[in-house]
């Protein structure tokens, strides 16, 4: 941990200003709509410009979380507001605060009744999601967690589609089961801790100092997962993913792709890779071989949809499918592109949403038979859905051909077999993905009510460029990017390796569980232990 560079705390402000911003807008009269509205905006542009104060003082040379904030809380249990940041977290702030601004925007005509309710619950969110990714005491961490979850499910159920309710009760109840399983791993660890060193702390970055015992690191990377790969969501947990996303209003969907999935995707680089090393090393190629299967029948599902959002929603269940295979890799490669396969899914699926939710305003019905032509009617439409389609499949020169790349080089050094079957997925994204372009864009006015469409609108077009821009910007430089994180990914991969030094040299002498005395410190047998010495030196650095 270093000290905060910028002498302010700045992450207090980002996740205040969104905050300020909803308090203010109770006082607002309802009927002042262009008001609420124009006044939303201002807060996310407020905090979008506040973040970008990040990148000119945020240090690409280490690892150590920057920006700390300091300062006892509940101090009889050792809970703490504590937070900070890496370049993992920095480029998830950055992806934020845009997305918040956009999914103003996005809302601008499509959401008419209560909107001061909208957008308090839009602010609210962003609160929550900045919150999400800087805490590093765990309860609030958790509380943060919780607080995203409260506004998305009334974005759903105020705003939402016509089987609202159904999709609502199905992505709360989903989301809370995951909660209940992370916040009992959370528990466990705060005891770990106090048992080995006599300190009880929910310190995020004391929690990383001690190395528990495999028995212990099974159970709660088990629970951690299935916090986190709910929220992902991991193949089987993604049933939720569909409903939510077609019933969730435009901005909902866009804040739900670009940011809350990754939310899950966090949890496991942040939590059970360093809490759990040796855990994780038994679990990956199970983790593997889900996100793998994930990859393939995401994409499948999502080649026989009949619903534009919901071909998109499938879609990111196979995207998010390969953001964990490179993540499970357990290698550089893979780490690499699972962390900047995160921020592309966020820019190009999100981009996929806002177009839907333009051409759903305009006919208010999302089937592919519905439509056919349109890039007749709306040129400079289907010139933007094009970059954004060619973005989602991974085109060279776009952002989402690098992460792929990186993955599948990653997985290809763990498992060839996987990675084969993985790689089907970039062919089947090609497929459905242009094959939907084909029958909405491309062919005759079939429709009528097609034939008199408009263009898009400025606003619309100023929505979209942020989008347009990062997808050329990350796909021809993602050195830019990949520098904000390698200092991060390189320690955390330099833990992985030396911890799997550790486990086989365990597995190799056939003893799979150690035991944790008062010091901390695993022991192995005698013939890993000094591996397992090396191990606890990378931890404690």
């Amino acid at each position: 941990m270093i000290e905060n560079t910028l002498n302010f705390p700045i992450l207090s402000l980002l996740i205040a200003i969104p905050l300020a911003g909803a308090i203010a807008l109770f006082f607002f009269p309802r009927e002042e709509k262009d008001a609420i509205r124009m006044t939303a905006l201002g807060f996310t542009l407020v905090n979008f410009i506040a973040s970008l104060l990040l990148l000119f003082y945020f240090d690409t040379s280490t690892y150590k979380m920057q920006f700390v904030e300091r300062y006892d809380w509940i101090p009889w249990i050792g809970v703490q507001y504590f937070v900070g940041m890496d370049g993992i977290s920095l480029l998830l702030m950055l992806l934020i605060t845009l997305t918040s601004v956009i999914a103003v925007l996005c809302s601008w005509t499509a959401v008419e009744e209560r909107v001061k309710e909208f957008m308090i619950h839009i602010l609210i969110l962003e609160t929550g999601m900045v919150g999400v990714f800087v805490a590093l005491d765990m309860i609030l961490f958790f509380l943060f967690w919780e607080i995203g979850l409260v506004p998305m499910f009334f974005l759903i159920g105020v705003w939402g589609g016509k089987r609202k309710l159904y999709a609502n009760i199905k992505f709360f109840l989903y989301t809370l089961f995951g909660s209940v399983f992370m916040l009992a791993a959370i528990i466990a660890l705060y005891f770990a801790h106090g048992k080995a060193t006599g300190v009880y702390t929910f310190d995020l970055l004391k929690l990383y100092e001690v190395t528990y015992s495999y028995d212990l690191q099974w159970w709660v990377f088990l629970a951690f997962f299935l916090g986190f790969a709910i929220k992902v969501p991991v193949f089987p947990f993604h049933t939720w993913l569909p409903d939510a996303h077609v019933e969730a209003p435009t901005a909902g969907s866009v804040i739900l792709a670009a940011i809350l999935l990754k939310m899950g995707t966090y949890g496991f680089l942040r939590f059970n890779l360093p809490l759990t090393l040796q855990a994780s090393y038994t679990f990956a190629p199970f983790i593997v071989l889900l996100a793998v299967v994930g990859i393939v029948y995401g994409a499948f599902l999502a080649m026989a949809q009949k619903d534009i959002k919901k071909l998109v929603a499938y879609s990111s269940v196979s995207h998010l499918g390969a953001v964990m295979a490179g993540i499970f890799a357990m290698n550089q490669q893979g780490i690499d592109g699972g962390v900047l396969q995160m921020i592309n899914h966020g820019v190009s699926t999100g981009g996929l949403f806002l177009l839907i939710g333009m051409i759903y305003e305009r006919r208010h019905t999302r089937e592919i038979a519905d439509f056919g032509g349109l890039a007749k009617v709306m040129p400079v439409y289907a010139t933007l859905a094009l970059v954004i389609f060619f973005s989602s499949i991974g085109l060279p020169g776009t952002n989402g051909f690098v992460g792929e790349i990186m993955i599948l080089v990653g997985l290809f050094r763990a498992n060839v077999m996987m990675a084969a079957i993985g790689a089907t997925g970039v062919i089947l994204g090609a497929a459905y993905m242009l094959w939907m372009y084909q029958r909405v864009w491309f062919g005759k006015v079939t429709h009528a009510e097609n034939a008199g469409l408009k263009d898009l609108s400025p606003r619309e077009i100023v929505t979209l460029a942020p989008i347009i821009i990062l997808i050329f910007w990350m796909g021809i430089f993602p050195g830019h990017f990949l520098k904000l994180t390698r200092a991060s990914t390189a320690h955390l991969t330099e833990m992985i390796e030396r911890n799997q030094a550790v486990m086989d040299m365990i597995a190799g002498s056939g003893r799979m569980t150690v035991e944790i005395p008062r010091n901390g410190a695993a022991k192995p047998d005698a013939q890993a232990q000094a591996g397992a010495d090396a191990h606890v030196a990378a931890v404690h650095e």
